[in-house]
């Protein structure tokens, strides 16, 4: 079984950053995997596909195994990096050796020069599929191939991703999928994305959650998202109103690249959290912001930041600094399993994990769809992601060069 060395340990109670005494330089260790195979898992074709409008991206070793992820909505944009600066690097390389292999497609050919999401983007779907091969190959779940379980169900919470809805709107959508999940937990959006404190309609950030706790109740925990959409004036303005409405979590109350803001906003609030992280590519400033405790919750999403070894990094500096861990996945069904994964190993959660608030798409050539019972989802324990494709896909879908 592959295992990562310094395990993740439980933690304490959680709390506030901003209520953490100390600083101490914050950096990962090295994970150090062990495995159960004693030949070379040599990676032979690693594939780009599209299918009933799907990018799929699928990797297969020397013996013909396969491992396969569902590629989030950036891929179509990412091709040509994909095939020139990621792709050839991992071909002919034995799978066991991932971390190397992670370390080695930053450094090569000088590739460092086109970090940030859209290279790590590239190489995660890749961490990602080579995972799927090797819990195949092993007959175990990816979970399994990262760690010690912590736990077999994941909470979530039901993720909205728009603004082009009134409050009135928003909570009604919000009424039905708590009632068909049991859910417990939202999020949902103010301001105007990245906006310079514009609203995305007159009125709807200062109205959406009183809204919102009329039509859901007291009892359901609110995470709210401005994606950047204030200066530092009207970010802390904003979050001391969301506090005020007991708002447990605020994601991105200023630009994602504005650190220093982030930890004013972080320290000028005494109860509510503040989240981020999603767009964030590099270890040092995750390192930073653990260090100087410019967030309570780190936010890294999987695909982004290059998959599960470098997430689960982040999670160890996280950890460290007595913060918390939830990545960013407002997605549904097969890009959604890598967090189900991830999380069943990691002990720091920063709460409820999300969900995209839309239906699944249900397509039928792929399995499973998966339930929310009683705002839960169980973690996956099939081979690999746990993901089961029908094989005729295969021979229809389209190669992406």
């Amino acid at each position: 079984m592959l295992a990562a060395a310094g395990s993740l340990a439980l933690l304490p109670s959680f709390s506030k950053a901003s209520e953490i005494s100390g600083k101490e330089k914050i950096a990962p260790e090295p994970f150090k995997l062990k495995h159960p195979f004693a030949d070379p898992v040599v990676l032979k074709s690693i594939e780009l596909l599209r299918f009933d409008g799907q990018y799929i991206l699928k990797v297969t070793d020397q013996n013909g195994v396969s491992g396969t992820t569902l590629c989030n909505q950036r891929i179509p944009n990412l091709v040509s990096l994909l095939h020139g600066l990621v792709i050839p690097n991992f071909l002919g390389k034995d799978a066991r050796d991932i971390e190397a292999l992670l370390d080695h497609v930053y450094v090569v050919n000088s590739n460092y020069k086109y970090a940030g999401m859209p290279f790590w983007n590239a190489v995660g779907h890749v961490e990602v599929a080579i995972f799927d091969l090797l819990g195949q190959i092993a007959r175990k779940p990816v979970w399994q191939l990262l760690g010690a379980q912590v736990k077999s169900e994941i909470e979530v919470y039901i993720s909205s991703t728009t603004r082009e809805t009134t409050p009135e709107q928003e909570a009604a959508s919000f009424v039905k999928r708590l009632d068909e999940t049991g859910a417990k937990a939202v999020k949902f959006k103010v301001g105007g994305r990245m906006s310079k404190n514009a609203d995305a309609m007159p009125g709807r950030s200062d109205t959406i959650v009183p809204t919102m706790r009329k039509a859901l109740g007291d009892d359901i925990t609110f995470y709210v998202d401005a994606n950047g959409s204030y200066d530092l004036k009207n970010g802390i303005r904003m979050a001391r109103y969301l506090e005020d409405q007991n708002v447990s979590i605020f994601e991105e109350p200023v630009p994602f690249d504005e650190y220093e803001n982030t930890l004013k906003v972080t320290k000028a609030i005494k109860k509510m959290r503040i989240a981020g992280g999603e767009q964030d590519t590099s270890t040092y400033r995750f390192g930073w912001i653990a260090e100087n405790h410019a967030l309570d919750v780190l936010q890294p999403d999987l695909y982004y930041n290059g998959g599960f070894i470098r997430c689960l990094k982040v999670a160890q500096m996280a950890e460290k600094a007595g913060l918390g861990f939830s990545p960013h996945s407002p997605k549904t069904d097969p890009v959604a399993a890598p967090m189900l994964h991830l999380m069943a190993v990691v002990p720091n959660s920063g709460g409820y994990q999300e969900w995209h608030i839309g239906k699944p798409s249900h397509k039928s050539w792929y399995a499973p769809h998966y339930e929310i019972k009683n705002g839960k989802i169980a973690v996956p324990n099939g081979p690999g992601l746990g993901i089961t494709f029908d094989q005729a896909i295969w021979a229809k879908a389209e190669i992406i060069k």
